[in-house]
């Protein structure tokens, strides 16, 4: 990775984004090359995990305890690709930074751009993952209306919830060595409270609040609105978790600014 590239030398004011967005592509392809070298399948094997869940899913809901779901093959696959997604980032995030120490220490690198890293590197098997879904749900006698539109504001406040959260997870696991398995453990339960093979509309009255507050359920159904019932999503649950993931983001910058100095001694 040429230094340019790692910050180290002063950019102008006019190239920061370019050199912001060369930097990001760059790691991504450093952190990929990375996690798949000398696989056979590649990045493959993050598109196979979703894929044995699905056909898990649809055998046990679609024929054995069935939950009467239309399209549920296209249904429980929107919602395992954005699962996939927003735990396995979380996943990593808390070695984002503990994981990259030579980059924290290296004079002049934007540590902040690590979390950032996690999430989008995560976000590549969600991006391939969509063309696939895309089929199920043609295949299945569905189609793409003009809801589709709407799919890159999902996306979009989905990476703001997840990078708020992977800033506060990878600035704690430096100092709290615990957080990688306190993550773990939230995202495991956080699986099987959110509606990502069974529907929202199934739950009980009384556990309905719990998926008002669920942000992940929130993305879901917009999902869900967008691709497989082509109807716009419902804006202000939205725009209620684009808030939140705004406020975490905020959050966990600051955070993130005020222990980055003690980074490289924690590492």
């Amino acid at each position: 990775m040429s230094e340019a590239l790692l910050g180290l030398k002063v950019i102008q004011p006019g190239r920061r984004a370019q050199h912001a967005w060369d930097l990001l592509v760059e790691l991504v392809r450093r952190d990929l090359k990375i996690k798949y070298k000398r696989s056979i399948l590649g990045i493959g094997w993050s598109l196979l995990n979703p894929f044995l869940q699905l056909l898990i899913f649809t055998f046990v809901f679609g024929h054995i305890l069935r939950l009467n779901i239309p399209h549920y093959p296209a249904f429980v696959f929107a919602g395992l690709i954005a699962w996939t997604w927003f735990s396995s980032a979380l996943f990593s995030a808390p070695l984002a930074i503990a994981g990259n120490p030579e980059l924290v220490r290296r004079p002049g690198f934007p540590v902040a751009a690590l979390p950032v890293l996690t999430v989008a590197s995560n976000a590549i098997p969600f991006v391939l993952a969509l063309p696939v879904l895309f089929l199920f749900i043609l295949a299945d006698g569905g189609r793409l209306g003009l809801s589709v539109l709407a799919l890159p504001l999902v996306v979009v406040v989905q990476f703001i919830l997840t990078l708020g959260l992977a800033c506060i997870v990878a600035s704690s696991h430096v100092r709290f060595r615990d957080t990688q398995h306190l993550v773990g453990l939230a995202v495991m339960l956080g699986f099987y409270v959110t509606p990502v093979f069974y529907s929202a509309r199934s739950m009980p009255e009384k556990y309905r609040l719990a998926f008002d507050l669920n942000p992940m359920a929130i993305l879901l159904n917009a999902y869900r609105d967008v691709l497989i019932d082509n109807r716009w999503p419902s804006w202000a649950p939205l725009a209620a978790v684009l808030v939140a993931g705004l406020t975490l983001l905020a959050v966990g910058y600051a955070v993130f600014e005020r222990t980055r100095a003690s980074f490289a001694e924690e590492l």
